[in-house]
């Protein structure tokens, strides 16, 4: 930074003093300086940065300049430096700032070089007698606006997957922004006097500048790993970098994740101070805030100032140590956010919390009603997070602050994201629910013990805090321990405890199973047991994937999960599905179906079809979906298949329904098909009629281009044909795609493909999970090996975990047998990992 600035310096007055130009153009009649702007003024240079010069002229720019320029700048931007440079006199500087408030905070970060340094005080001299001194409330209001536009732009860096580490929130320009008002108010001369002036403590500037420092060393690596100018930490990049840090993989945890935990503390930590400062130094009698002037706490101890929440003086926080918590929920109660002093109280004061606090029913009942308060824009439990307070209350949250799950699927870290399940469980019903329908809202508000379902959700992930797997077990464990020193009654822990517990079992079940099958819903409503406990855990699932980010929460998710709800809680009303009852809903869908015949022929015809099909057909398939199955048989004739592709309502999927004549492998040839014309299938159901005819469903996404998605289809439609007339090798039409997909090293997290053969969830179909990185052609390569060990694909459930997924398949034998035997389930394993990289089995 100042290295790669001082460079410059010497470089530039080397320039200066040996000038060719400066003697032929009477520099005594045309003086002038060199003056650095933006991050070079602010010494801050960055590998591949821009470099921002000023030649300032006294009166006019004389026709000279360029000649002096083309000196100065040329030989520079030969060796690939991006210099962007301006030449204008003292007048010109002061009317452009006065007029744009941008070119302004780069004349506020204007540092001398070499000149006529008289300059360069003219200017800062009239900047301030004609710029600042009357517009000083006018400048500091628009930067606080810019600033909240670009946290919207840019996001919050502390908690994004690819943070913009310069202009996101948490971002090195927060700074700049305290600087710059603090130039305008108190004319500050270096970074430095921000603590002299006692715009920041001594302890809080320390801890700004280690920051600042991080994260200064990272931007300049990034910028040397990209080649160019990057602020936005792209995944491809994380590796390296953390690598080029000397960080070692500790306790488990990859170096990319030690690298992102660091960055995003110290980036949560610039968030905090810029917050601070702006609520102190930006503050003015019309703002938003001084609306709550009147707004009054009824606490002892505790008092509001400027639409703020603050404790009276430090001796009452010692006289009463329960003002640490009370001020937290005093401030969810007034709907006023703490002061800027009252945050910095808390932090030096946090020694008082220690077991007695933490154990007390004053302090237990006190956070109980923060986790209660309805959800309004004052979200108090951060302000416990990031004060530290939480931490201190319950030490057990330690391990999971800052702790980032190194993929695209978890946008925040564990500890921020199990605060959000928190305000997404409150939020159901409300105008800020995130579902589709009410069936949420409806359900929380019907739920008669909220209070153990927020519990639940608040330390749903707190065993994350070890790297190992079983989180959700070892959480519980944790809990359990914490639940019982605050002296919970024992039914309240053994709910939370289960909720903890199982509170992947939903999803889990739903994306990897087959919920067609009652056996499914049974084996779920056994474990669950009460309706109560299925609701929270219900409300606790969809919370948990909205808070997880939006690639682990989407339409064809929240139907799934749904749906599967409604079934178990179906089972749990009426007890489990007798077999009478599944005859009677067969018999009640042949009806419908004969109601359709136009006349004792067709119904007669209609009569014998059900006679080929099987009886889980008839159970799970819609009758107008079996007359839609019939028509397509009717067309199939001589041909190898038949299939017809149909827009989902929300356009966003498509359903293929390939009626054909059944031989092994074709279930792999239509994935490999698919595969070969980049069409990604979501799920997969496979039937089979008792006349030797397949009927398998596929739902995918459409082609990448719709434009020509009718052609796309054409295409995949003749590739079929070849494939299944043996006349397309898929195999060797899918060798390029996929080896150029294998050679590529995940960029995310570098779990191992693993392989399961369950023969105990299903009493008709061996299950096989396989956990890998998805490539083009995962699928095709999977059925194929599964063709090669002799087994049927019955059903298919592809899960994608994004930098991982997981397919489970249902499959038998030829014979249609389950594959138990330790030889065979050993030899589909070995079939699997040969076309599986880095599998353990």
């Amino acid at each position: 930074m100042k290295p790669h600035s001082r460079i410059l310096d010497d470089y530039f007055i080397e320039k200066f003093e040996s000038s060719i130009v400066d003697p032929q153009t009477d520099i005594s009649k045309h003086p002038y300086a060199i003056i650095a702007l933006g991050g070079y003024g602010r010494k801050e240079q960055c590998i591949h940065s821009d470099v921002d010069l000023l030649f300032l002229f006294e009166k006019n720019v004389p026709d000279e300049a360029d000649d002096i320029i083309q000196e100065t700048v040329y030989p520079i931007w030969d060796i690939g430096l991006d210099v962007g440079h301006s030449t204008r006199s003292i007048k010109e500087c002061v009317s452009l700032s006065e007029q744009d408030f941008v070119i302004l905070t780069s004349v506020l970060d204007a540092r001398f070089i070499c000149g006529m340094s008289v300059l360069y005080s003219e200017l800062m001299k009239q900047i301030r007698e004609k710029v600042i001194r009357d517009k000083s409330d006018k400048i500091i209001k628009w930067l606080v606006q810019s600033g909240i536009k670009r946290h919207g732009r840019f996001g919050d860096s502390a908690y994004l997957l690819e943070p913009n580490i310069k202009e996101g929130q948490g971002g090195l320009r927060d700074y700049h922004t305290m600087l710059w008002i603090a130039r305008i108010k108190y004319n500050i001369k270096q970074p430095r006097d921000l603590e002299y002036y006692g715009l920041l403590s001594h302890s809080e500037f320390r801890i700004l500048k280690e920051t600042l420092s991080f994260i200064w060393n990272v931007r300049n690596r990034l910028h040397y790993i990209a080649g160019r100018k990057c602020d936005q930490l792209y995944f491809e990049y994380q590796t390296e970098l953390a690598d080029t840090l000397n960080l070692r993989e500790q306790n488990g945890l990859q170096p990319v994740e030690r690298f992102l935990a660091k960055l995003h503390s110290r980036m949560e930590l610039l968030k905090q101070q810029y917050l601070m400062f702006i609520g102190e130094q930006a503050y003015t009698e019309k703002s938003k805030s001084a609306k709550k002037l009147n707004t009054q706490s009824q606490i002892n101890g505790l008092e509001v100032k400027r639409g703020m929440l603050n404790f009276v003086s430090s001796e009452a926080i010692l006289d009463s140590p329960d003002l640490l918590i009370t001020i937290f929920e005093e401030s969810a109660r007034l709907q006023v956010p703490l002061s800027s002093e009252a945050k910095r109280q808390l932090k030096e004061f946090i020694y008082l919390i220690d077991d007695d606090f933490r154990n007390s029913s004053f302090a237990l009942k006190s956070f109980e009603r923060i986790l209660f308060a309805p959800p309004t824009t004052i979200d108090v439990l951060n302000y416990m997070l990031t004060t530290g307070f939480l931490v201190q209350f319950i030490p057990e949250f330690k391990s999971i602050v800052n702790r980032i799950q190194f993929d695209e699927y978890h946008l925040y870290p564990v500890a921020r994201h199990s605060l959000l399940t928190v305000q997404t469980i409150k939020k159901f019903g409300t105008s800020a629910d995130k579902t589709e329908d009410q069936l949420c809202g409806n359900l929380y508000k019907e739920l008669s013990n909220k209070r153990l379902l927020l519990w639940a959700a608040f330390f749903h992930d707190i065993g994350k805090g070890e790297p190992a797997g079983g989180h959700s077990q070892r959480g519980a464990k944790i809990v359990n321990d914490i639940l019982k020193k605050r002296g919970f009654k024992k039914s309240d822990i053994e709910t939370i405890i289960f909720l903890i517990n199982e509170h992947l079992l939903l999803i889990k079940t739903a994306s990897r199973r087959d919920i067609n099958d009652e056996e499914t819903a049974i084996s779920c409503a056994r474990k669950i047991k009460d309706i109560e406990r299925l609701i929270m855990l219900y409300l606790l699932t969809v919370s948990d994937s909205i808070s997880t980010g939006p690639k682990a929460w989407n339409e064809w998710t929240s139907a799934l999960l749904r749906n599967f709800f409604l079934t178990v809680l179906n089972i749990l009303k009426k007890g489990e599905l007798a077999t009478g009852e599944a005859v009677e809903t067969v018999n009640k869908k042949k009806k419908e179906i004969l109601l359709s015949a136009s006349s004792l022929q067709e119904k007669q015809k209609l009569e014998q079809f059900f006679e080929v099909m099987s009886p889980r057909y008839l159970l799970y398939t819609l009758a107008q979906d079996i007359l839609e199955h019939i028509r397509l048989y009717k067309k199939l004739g001589n041909t190898d298949f038949v299939w017809k592709v149909t827009r989902t309502s929300d356009s966003n999927t498509r359903v293929v329904t390939i009626c054909a004549i059944d031989r092994p492998g074709l279930f792999s040839k239509i994935a490999g098909v698919f595969t070969l014309n980049s069409i990604d299938i979501l799920d997969t159901q496979a039937y089979t009629w008792r006349n030797n005819i397949a009927l398998d469903i596929f739902k995918v996404k459409p082609p990448i281009d719709q434009i020509f998605e009718t052609e796309r289809w054409d295409k995949a439609e003749a590739n079929l044909k070849s494939a299944l007339a043996d006349e397309l090798n898929l195999t060797e039409a899918l060798k390029e795609k996929m080896s150029a997909y294998q050679s590529f090293r995940p960029r995310a997290s570098k779990r191992p493909t693993r392989i399961v053969v369950d023969n105990g969830s299903s009493s008709f179909f061996t299950i096989i999970e396989v956990f890998a990185y998805d490539f083009p052609g995962l699928l095709f390569s999977i059925t194929d090996a599964l063709l090669r060990c002799g087994l049927d694909v019955w059903i298919s459930k592809i899960s994608t975990k994004v930098d991982q997924v997981v397919d489970v398949f249902y499959v038998r034998d030829f014979d249609g047998q389950k594959v138990d035997a330790p030889d065979r389930v050993h030899a589909i394993k070995k079939a699997l990992s040969d076309v599986l990289p880095g599998t353990g089995v």
